[in-house]
């Protein structure tokens, strides 16, 4: 392997070194212009990072940033807006163009609610900073898309996000997010992940093979990230500080296919020094065309299931693990296979963190110690607006007319109808046309991005209505096709659409005829929960006809989804939607089938939890509850209080409950439910805690 960097002195830690040629690795000899692909170096955090906050007196990010400080991270003041003078005995400043020019921040945290955070992160683009991590819930999807349209025309900031976890360098001490400290320890391996508890789930397993962590990115589970799998991995490949690669992915979207052609194509290139890389994808149990908790967790028309993801990158080369907490003994394996230095990996690590643990003592500012302060409970956004095909001519008539000759038909469409729409490009970071010359096979979709800000020009319409292959359509229906086109991506921007698309035939008069059952209409849950727009769109939802279950959750901020699995007898309550479906998955792998989805949010509550269990026990098929909590945000005293609770003031039915809880006050929590004198069963391992489950399940 080689050499490992010399461990600097306490406080004087080295900055990360730019990566070598990053920005002119685009495999080709022909010049380009630097771009948005460039900033990817920007992601490379460490002691040398000056970060600031914009809602810098916010109680949330007042909190985060005492935690950070306490941790090491160079902060150096912030910004709200209309106030200045000091916080926190940090610099605040009242505009950013001002924090910028005056502070010369490396980063910023953006702070600042979800109606607002669009214009913030704009802010933080016109000021070139150059990393900029976005950590609100519930950001409306056309505010992301319209400020991804600016970062891909400048090659300065760079964008984590939003909805994410943040970024942390266990090495340098450098956190920007609300990740839980506890958990990481500085290291050498490189971590990206689209789930916040999945990824805590694999560092605690990391941390705990004595591997410890170089840098770890959280892509978010929004459906346009802006930073994604393949720029984390064009950072670990050339950081010197990355012996292995973990990936953590989920249903929905192509990042892994993505990944998986980078890491293809790395292999090739580098041959056996390949850093190795092991991979999990969560949802491969997830339902057809539901919404497993992160607002981008389902997968499209035309999109590979989560199964098929996890094929595609057992076939590049990347190992694949089932469940987290397995990842520190695989990654040890596969280093030493790779004829890396094991000993010396972890030897060095465990350096790294007794320094680490020397530093807190000798920090210039003396913040109070980490006192882990969540965010605060929102209600979750569990669905984007799906409207039934009965539902569509209304909001969809005005744009309709304005093509004519098309019609809209209550008919199902025939067996050689076309395909056409307007979705959004998660690889892109944009909306798209998207078209088929068939209905019946996925495998002939294909999408044309375009430019939210400029909406898709003339040679692109041209090009998607080509590939529906209209050649030996009539004139008019070509036309017709190419404004009914049109009409649906301004509807998809002035509605805040999702995906717009369904199918279409041409008439014995040589028109196009559009199929209403054939219509999916789906617009964006978060700008009408976040900014109250769209209103005459969401007033259409038909609460009626929702399972009274999940409604009721809803109102609770628990995402709850009820499965149709004739085997089930499993009741499942998780804390994470990417855990949720990792539990579902890994159940599966040990025989098990459960009656329910259950994500009680990152910040769950000993009330939440209580409610959990009344939804859960009302499925007449639960046989046994399974709780497995991994407490990253979510405090595992509380967790076990809550269970408690829900013993004292919920119907239990003599239902069997096996609880899991690891990660933060993992002890505590186990203690509460050892010492109840209920009839729990506590575990550590998730194994041993599955096989029980299932035992008690089917005896």
């Amino acid at each position: 392997m080689p050499a490992l960097r010399p461990l600097p002195s306490p406080l004087t830690l080295r900055p990360r070194q730019p990566i070598p040629n990053l920005s002119k690795r685009a495999f080709t000899l022909s010049a380009r212009r630097p771009g948005y692909d460039d900033t990817v170096k920007n992601l490379l955090i460490g002691a040398h990072t000056r970060v600031i906050y914009q809602g810098f007196t916010g109680r949330v990010a007042t909190g985060n940033a005492k935690d950070s400080l306490a941790y090491g991270t160079n902060i150096v003041g912030g910004v709200t807006p209309g106030k200045e003078g000091e916080h926190l005995g940090l610099p605040l400043l009242p505009n950013l163009r001002r924090a910028a020019s005056e502070l010369k921040p490396d980063a910023t945290a953006v702070f600042v609610a979800a109606p607002q955070c669009g214009k913030a992160i704009e802010e933080a683009i016109e000021a070139e900073i150059p990393l900029i991590v976005s950590v609100a819930e519930h950001i409306p999807l056309h505010d992301i898309m319209r400020v991804m349209s600016i970062l891909k025309t400048q090659s300065k900031s760079r964008l984590v996000g939003a909805n994410a976890p943040g970024i942390i360098a266990p090495i340098g001490n450098c956190r920007i997010g609300f990740q839980p400290l506890p958990t990481f320890a500085p290291g050498h391996i490189g971590i990206v992940a689209k789930s916040g508890t999945l990824s805590y789930e694999t560092v605690a397993s990391i941390t705990r093979s004595g591997l410890g962590q170089s840098l770890c990115i959280g892509m978010g589970g929004d459906i346009i990230a802006g930073t994604n799998m393949v720029d984390a991995l064009r950072v670990f490949e050339s950081d010197p500080n990355t012996e292995g690669i973990v990936l953590v992915g989920e249903v929905g979207g192509r990042a892994e296919e993505d990944a998986a052609e980078w890491i293809a194509e790395y292999h090739r290139r580098v041959g056996g020094k390949a850093k190795p890389i092991a991979a999990l994808v969560g949802g491969m149990e997830a339902p057809e065309g539901r919404i497993m908790g992160h607002a981008g967790a389902w997968r499209g028309k035309g999109e590979r299931t989560a199964r098929e993801k996890y094929g595609i990158l057992q076939k590049a080369g990347v190992t694949m693990v089932e469940h987290p907490e397995n990842f520190g003994g695989v990654m040890k394996t596969l280093l030493g296979q790779s004829g890396r230095n094991v000993d010396k990996i972890v030897g060095h690590a465990q350096a790294q963190q007794q320094q680490q643990r020397r530093g807190y003592h000798t920090i210039r500012r003396r913040p109070s110690p980490i006192h882990h302060q969540p965010l605060p409970q929102t209600t979750q956004q569990k669905r984007a607006l799906l409207l039934s095909p009965s539902q569509s001519s209304s909001p969809l008539q005005p744009y309709l007319s304005q093509v004519p000759g098309v019609t809209l038909t209550s008919d199902p469409a025939p067996p050689d109808s076309y395909h056409l729409g307007v979705t959004v490009s998660r690889s892109a970071r944009s909306p798209a046309l998207i078209t088929s010359p068939s209905t019946t096979s996925s495998e002939r979709l294909r999408n044309f991005p375009y430019d939210w800000r400029e909406g898709p020009s003339p040679s692109m319409i041209e090009q998607a209505i080509q590939h529906m292959q209209l050649d030996a359509a009539p004139p008019a229906a070509r036309a017709q096709a190419a404004g009914l086109l049109k009409a649906l991506s301004t509807m998809y921007r002035e509605k805040e659409a999702v995906t717009l698309s369904g199918s279409v035939s041409i008439n014995d008069s040589g028109n196009l005829v559009l199929h209403q059952p054939s219509l999916v209409l789906q617009f964006d849950d978060a700008a009408y929960r976040s900014c109250k727009r769209q209103e005459d769109i969401h007033s259409l939802r038909q609460k009626d006809q929702e399972v009274p279950e999940e409604l009721e959750a809803e109102e609770h901020g628990i995402v709850f989804i009820k499965l149709q699995d004739p085997k089930a007898n499993i009741g499942t309550l998780v804390n994470g939607a990417g855990l949720a479906m990792n539990t579902l998955d890994a159940l599966t792998l040990h025989s098990g089938h459960a009656t329910n989805f259950l994500d009680t949010g990152g910040k769950a509550t000993a009330a939440t939890v209580k409610k959990s269990f009344e939804l859960i026990l009302q499925d007449s098929r639960v046989k046994v509850i399974f709780v497995n909590i991994f407490g990253g945000l979510t405090d595992g005293g509380m967790i076990a209080e809550g269970i408690l609770l829900a013993f004292k003031e919920v119907d239990m039915k003599s239902v069997p409950v096996v609880v899991r809880i690891r990660g933060t006050n993992e002890d505590k929590g186990q203690q509460i439910i050892a010492e109840s004198g209920l009839s729990l069963e506590a575990f550590d391992g998730f194994a041993e805690a599955a096989r029980r489950v299932v035992e008690l399940a089917n005896s």
